[in-house]
C-alpha cells in the first residue's frame, strides 16, 4: 500500500496558523511550574517569560511560534503570512528576549528537555529560512538559543538514564529533535554527544512491549520515538538489524490492525486530549521509521499502513473549539504535513 503523503493546501494551513494565532498573546489559563524563591519572583507569566507567556504554558508558546514561522516559511505569500509576520515581530524583540534570558540564568532547566528542544527548533527554522525579516529573528533569539544548548548540553552530558515515558520528560524525542537543530547549525561536538548518549541508551534495547501503549496519557510514544530517533544515528542496514531486534513483533506482510490511533471520548479534558497528539506523533515518527530502512524492508507496507491510518485520524481532529488541544495541537499537525524531520530541504 502507497503512503499517500497530504499535501499541505493553503487553505489548511490557514487553519492550523489560526490556532497559535488565538493564544499566543493569551496569557490565561496558565499551567507552568516555576520555582519561587520570594514574593519576589511571583509575577504574572508576561513578566517572567515575556516573549513565551501564552498557550497555556511556555512549551507550546514556543512551538506556537515554530509553527508561525514554518508556516510563513511554506507559504511566503499566503493570506494569513503577514499576520503570522507581524505577531513574530511583536514577540521576537531584543528586549523581550533578554527576559527569556533572565528567566533561564535563574533557572537553568526551565522546561528541560520539552522546552529547550522547541526553543532549538525554532531557531532551526530561522536558521533554514531564506528571508531577510527571518535572519532579523534569529540575530534577536541568537543569545537565548545560545544559552537553551549549553544548558541543555550540561543536562544531557549529566544524564546517565534515560526516561521511557511518553510526556514531557521523553528522552528519545528530545534527543530526536536537538539532534536535527545540531545538524542543520552545523553543531558537531553536539551531534556526536547525541549520538553517543542515544547509543548508550538504546542500542542494546530488545523486545520492547508495544502492547503497553498507550501509557496514562501519553502524546510520544515511548516506542516509535526511540526507534525514529535510532534511524537518525544508525546506518540504514544497521537501523534494520536494530528495528528487528527491538520490535520483533513488527509484522511482514499487510496487517492492517496491529497498531491503532488511540480513542478519545472526551476532547475537553486536557490530559485526554493528549491521546490526539499521540497519533499526530505515531504518524510522523512511523514515517521516520520508514525512511530509515532500505526501500525493500519488508516491513514498510505495515508500517505506511498505520503511518496512514493514525495520519488521517490525527488530522481529522485538530479543531478548534478545545482549548484541551487546540493550544498545542497544530504543531504536531503542521510537524507531520510539513515532514520536519524527514531532512527535506525548502528554500
Amino acid at each position: 500500500m502507497k503512503l499517500n503523503r497530504l499535501e499541505l493546501d493553503e487553505a489548511t494551513a490557514a487553519r492550523f496558523a489560526q490556532l497559535p494565532l488565538e493564544c499566543i498573546e493569551r496569557e490565561y489559563p496558565n499551567n507552568n511550574q516555576y520555582w519561587f524563591d520570594s514574593d519576589e519572583d511571583i509575577k504574572p507569566p508576561r513578566e517572567l517569560t515575556p516573549a513565551f507567556y501564552g498557550c497555556l504554558d511556555w512549551h507550546s508558546a514556543v512551538h506556537a511560534h515554530w509553527l508561525l514561522a514554518r508556516l510563513a516559511r511554506y507559504f511566503p505569500n499566503a493570506s494569513f503570512t503577514p499576520i503570522v509576520k507581524e505577531m513574530l515581530v511583536r514577540s521576537l524583540t531584543s528586549e523581550k528576549i533578554q527576559g527569556e534570558i533572565a528567566h533561564f540564568q535563574r533557572l537553568p532547566l526551565f522546561e528541560c528537555p520539552y522546552g529547550l528542544v522547541w526553543l532549538l527548533q525554532l531557531a532551526a527554522e530561522l536558521h533554514e529560512w531564506n528571508d531577510a525579516q527571518a535572519k532579523e529573528w534569529l540575530a534577536v533569539l541568537k543569545p537565548l538559543e545560545e544559552l537553551v544548548a549549553f544548558n541543555l548540553q550540561r543536562w544531557l552530558e549529566e544524564l546517565e538514564v534515560p526516561n521511557r515515558t511518553g510526556t514531557h520528560d521523553q528522552t528519545a524525542f528530545a534527543l530526536g529533535l536537538a539532534l536535527d537543530w545540531a545538524r542543520i547549525t552545523a553543531r558537531a561536538n553536539f551531534v556526536i554527544l547525541v549520538e553517543n548518549k542515544a547509543r548508550k541508551f538504546y542500542l542494546n534495547d530488545q523486545n520492547y512491549p508495544l502492547q503497553f501503549e498507550p501509557l496514562g496519557y501519553d502524546f510520544l510514544s515511548p516506542c516509535l520515538a526511540e526507534a525514529d530517533l535510532m534511524r537518525r544515528v544508525l546506518p540504514s542496514a544497521v537501523f534494520a538489524d536494530w528495528l528487528s531486534e527491538f520490535l520483533p513483533q513488527l509484522p511482514v506482510e499487510d496487517a492492517p490492525n496491529w497498531l491503532q490511533p488511540a480513542t478519545v471520548t472526551n476532547p475537553q479534558d486536557y490530559m485526554q486530549s493528549h491521546f490526539h497528539g499521540l497519533n499526530l506523533s505515531r504518524a510522523w515518527m512511523l514515517e521516520g521509521i520508514i525512511c530509515g530502512l532500505p526501500s525493500d524492508d519488508r516491513r514498510v507496507v505495515a508500517l505506511r499502513y498505520a503511518a496512514l491510518v493514525h495520519r488521517q485520524n490525527g488530522l481529522g481532529n485538530v479543531a478548534s473549539e478545545h482549548y484541551a488541544s487546540s493550544h498545542w495541537l497544530g504543531t504536531f499537525a503542521v510537524y507531520l504535513t510539513t515532514a520536519r524531520g524527514l531532512r527535506e530541504q525548502i528554500v
